[in-house]
């Protein structure tokens, strides 16, 4: 689906419904010049109205008809005119001729519409819907806002919604903005800063923005981009696209892109030997500043830039990852810890009404983290909290029915699941799930093994645990779950056995990470694709030995975080990026610990609350600085 407002400038026009003698009725420019309606893109705004089935009976069987419509194509329609002004305050005026007092009610009006439409626009007014397709979104949108009806307004604004992609976002942002949809125009403009790395990649109309929607869209801090090189290429691509006209714009362009985040390498082999650049003095000057700070952090190995320097702005993370609990200087914790990918830091913060735990779960649904069992030096948890990172409150959630420590948690089908762990006495094989709707948990299908200590992931409709430990030997053996059948079966074993380990699902794989094998803790990681079977691969290695750790994506990266290495807890994180095989350091923890577990929220509304952009500066907002 293609959107193009250009050439359709014409259709925009409010008083291009027009019959075709002068004898007809017309509705002044200046009723449509003063028209201001507020933005009714969807239906929290607007009342929805019961439509008696008896009003299309009537249109079908063309009875009581008193108004006829004549189409573009000169095709006629019946019509009653009380029904179609119900919905359409253009109607209305036309049919009861209100600019003309005392002249008489039209009966006959001719609209430059095509029968097509008219028709969808009258399915609307006597049933209260109509059928809107990728077909003809484009062109009953113009025509229902032409005739004001709200209704139909909105059933194309909730179609465009669902439909927004990165091949077509562009399109569909500037076509709300263009008909004055101001909430669909927020939403794609929120789509298009989300999604920004794949519209530089599938959207053809990219090249065609404008230099001012070019520009707010890169200067925007909650761009999210994974590093500042995608930001450049932006620029690169564009400018290229039409280099003669646009060579003007790469100066002002050039400073949108947040150098202190970029390689001196890249920056001197890409953006400096850019021919642009090297045939333009004002684009030198206007990289000089970044020239010199880049030079001088490649001269100081080890220096961190200072992110206050405006060419080192972190824009605000799209994701947020939250490290919770664990244990850390010999006993558990209540910390949560906060990292902002964008800025590489992590902030620390007290949550007064969350007791300490450790060997606990954690995931997330609908935005919300639920935190599950665990142990707190004395006492095995069946309880479960959830945290609302919007209104920064825990609150309780219904008991599971057994205590579990060294539990494993995996969000799967709008249900959270908690299989085996360790109640006090036993290392169990149970499992049960959990319905957020009603705040239930319900027992289901037992594991084949006994499992405390092992982990869990969903990929794919099913859900897989692996390792562990039964009381007696650590485990190497793997099973997956099929909630449709509820049945469980083994899938082929680790090459190690791992308990403590780390299970995640990265690109349509397992990879199961570290753990402890029963004599020592490892950096070993393991791969296996259920879709073609076979046996586990090795993984490149980790730097740290660890057990007992946090894992999450993040960036399309593997972070692990924390755990115990066999003879300390530690605060290492370290990142696993596919397109490489490597594994990159990433900022440590504020705390050494480990038995916590951590996730991630994207796209929360107060993500900067969570950014060091409100941390860390004080221009950001001193009462920012403490959320919890």
């Amino acid at each position: 689906m293609e959107f193009n407002t250009k050439h359709r400038k014409l259709s925009k026009t409010k008083n291009s419904v027009r019959t075709p003698a002068s004898t007809k009725p017309r509705l002044t420019k200046k009723r449509i010049v003063t028209r201001k309606r507020k933005c009714v893109c969807f239906p929290e705004n607007y009342s929805v109205v019961e439509f008696p089935s008896i009003w299309n009976e009537l249109r079908q069987n063309g009875q009581l008809c008193d108004g006829t419509i004549v189409c573009r194509d000169m095709k006629s329609i019946r019509i009653h005119r009380a029904i179609l002004s119900a919905v359409s305050p253009y109607f209305k005026a036309i049919f009861i001729n209100s600019l003309k007092k005392g002249q008489p009610e039209e009966t006959e009006i001719f609209v430059d519409v095509p029968s097509y439409y008219m028709s969808l626009i009258l399915d609307y007014a006597y049933t209260g819907t109509c059928t809107v397709t990728a077909e003809n979104v484009e062109y009953l949108l113009p025509y229902a806002d032409q005739f004001d009806i709200v209704g139909v307004i909105q059933s194309c604004c909730q179609f465009l919604l669902q439909e927004l992609r990165p091949h077509n976002c562009l399109g569909i942002f500037k076509f709300a903005k263009y008909y004055f949809c101001g909430e669909l125009e927020k939403r794609g403009k929120l789509y298009i800063r989300q999604n920004f790395s794949r519209i530089l990649k599938e959207c053809n109309e990219f090249k065609s923005l404008s230099y001012d929607e070019l520009e707010d869209i890169l200067r925007d801090d909650e761009l999210n981009v994974r590093n500042e090189e995608i930001v450049f290429q932006a620029v690169k691509t564009w400018v290229e696209h039409d280099i003669e006209t646009r060579r003007k714009y790469i100066p002002s362009l050039l400073s949108c892109v947040r150098f202190g985040h970029i390689s001196y390498k890249y920056f001197k082999s890409k953006i400096l030997q850019w021919q642009p650049v090297v045939e333009d003095e004002k684009c030198q000057e206007a990289l000089y500043p970044a020239v010199v700070f880049l030079t001088v952090l490649d001269s100081r190995p080890g220096t961190e830039a200072d992110l206050n320097d405006p060419l080192a702005r972190p824009r605000i993370p799209y994701e947020i990852l939250f490290a919770v609990g664990g244990w850390s200087a010999g006993s558990p914790t209540s910390f949560v810890e906060t990292y902002d990918t964008r800025a590489d830091r992590w902030f620390l913060s007290i949550h007064m009404d969350l007791t300490p735990r450790a060997y606990h779960g954690l995931c997330t649904l609908n935005n919300l983290i639920y935190m599950i069992g665990g142990f707190d030096g004395s006492d095995h948890f069946n309880t479960v909290r959830c945290y609302d990172p919007v209104a920064n409150t825990w609150h309780e959630r219904a008991c599971m029915y057994q205590a579990r420590c060294y539990v494993s948690v995996v969000a799967h089908g709008g249900l959270i699941y908690a299989l085996g762990g360790y109640n006090g006495r036993t290392r169990m094989s149970s499992v049960e799930r959990y319905y957020p709707d009603k705040n239930q948990w319900e027992m289901t299908t037992a594991m084949n093994k006994q499992r405390s200590d092992a982990s869990a992931a969903s990929l794919s409709g099913k859900i897989y645990i692996v390792g562990g430990f039964n009381g007696q030997e650590v485990l190497s053996s793997a099973e997956v779950f099929d909630p449709d059948t509820k049945q469980w079966s083994f899938i082929r074993s680790m090459i190690s056995p791992r308990s403590g380990v780390s299970l995640i699902a990265y690109r349509d794989c397992l990879y199961a990470l570290g753990g402890f094998n029963g004599y020592s803790r490892l950096n070993t990681g393991e791969s296996f694709n259920p879709q073609r079977g076979g046996e586990w691969q090795e993984v490149t290695e980790m730097f740290s030995a660890r057990s007992n750790f946090a894992t999450v994506l993040l960036d399309d990266m593997i972070f692990v975080i924390g755990g115990f290495n066999g003879s300390t807890t530690i605060s290492h994180v370290e990142c696993y990026d596919g397109d490489t095989l490597e594994w990159y350091d990433a900022a440590p923890m504020n705390l050494n610990r480990s038995a916590l577990s951590a996730c991630v929220l994207a796209g929360l509304p107060n993500a900067r609350s969570f950014s060091y952009l409100a941390k860390a500066v004080p221009a950001a907002g001193a009462d920012q600085a403490h959320h919890s």
